[in-house]
């Protein structure tokens, strides 16, 4: 039982440390103009592709078939436009334009990236009962990736009109999924690799969603510059690191 408490703890610590750092460095990034708020946004979309396309899908497809990936991927796209619906509507009963489209993108990432934290949790857990060594790097692996996700879903919740502390509570909150998944990582120990490969691929889904949906839309929206491509670039290689530890 300890042991199981004390890995659930590890995950939580690290899943919620990097996402909360990054969203109190999205918080109080001063300058926030609309051409780096733009880039900011293209920086986590092309970190998102990288993941999705180096990490979760090569994963997924590493302990599973291709129908299983493309079903959990089905599911997880399908679950943020559900999610974007529910979301759009509050939003648009006080029509402020684009402070409101702002504070939606930022709400719609905190989603999609607390889905992402599970199969995450999961890796931490799994990878803990494989050895103390894999458990820690994998750990802090998540942890320096986290960081830049947190920024992308603090920085339009701010500039969005979001009180401070209601920004916060949101980045803690998405990192929290990160502990529920190396709970059950560690619990079931040798999980299902049906499961994982589903819960990969969902958190690909949502990724996918968010990034074509919401994130590259909303950068273009706030500048059309060069910029926003630049952004992306640079999103996409830091993601190739992100992907490779």
């Amino acid at each position: 039982m300890n042991y199981i408490l004390k890995t659930t703890l590890i995950g939580l610590f690290f899943g919620t440390f990097g996402t909360t750092l990054g969203g109190i460095i999205g918080v109080f990034m001063k300058g926030t103009s609309k051409k780096f708020l733009s880039f900011i946004l293209s920086l986590a979309s092309g970190l998102m592709i990288a993941i999705v396309c180096f990490d979760l899908i090569p994963e997924a497809l590493s302990i599973s078939k291709i129908p299983t990936v493309i079903l959990g991927i089905v599911f997880g796209v399908i679950l943020m436009i559900i999610c974007d619906i529910l979301v759009a509507k509050k939003f648009n009963k006080n029509e402020t334009s684009k402070m409101n489209s702002l504070l939606k993108t930022g709400i719609v990432v905190s989603i999609g990236l607390a889905l992402h934290n599970f199969p995450e949790g999961l890796a931490i857990g799994s990878g803990f009962g494989a050895s103390i060594k894999l458990g820690y790097s994998l750990a802090i692996a998540i942890l320096l990736h986290d960081i830049p996700e947190g920024i992308s879903m603090a920085v339009p919740m701010k500039n969005g009109g979001m009180k401070i502390y209601k920004v916060i509570i949101y980045v803690i909150l998405s990192g929290i999924t990160t502990g529920i998944g190396a709970f059950f990582g560690v619990l079931v120990g040798s999980i299902s690799e049906q499961i994982i490969a589903i819960c990969l691929s969902f958190a690909a889904g949502a990724m996918l969603y968010i990034v074509s949906g919401e994130l590259i839309p909303e950068s273009n929206k706030l500048y059309s510059g060069k910029i926003s491509s630049m952004g992306n670039i640079l999103g996409f290689i830091l993601g190739i690191f992100a992907a490779s530890n």
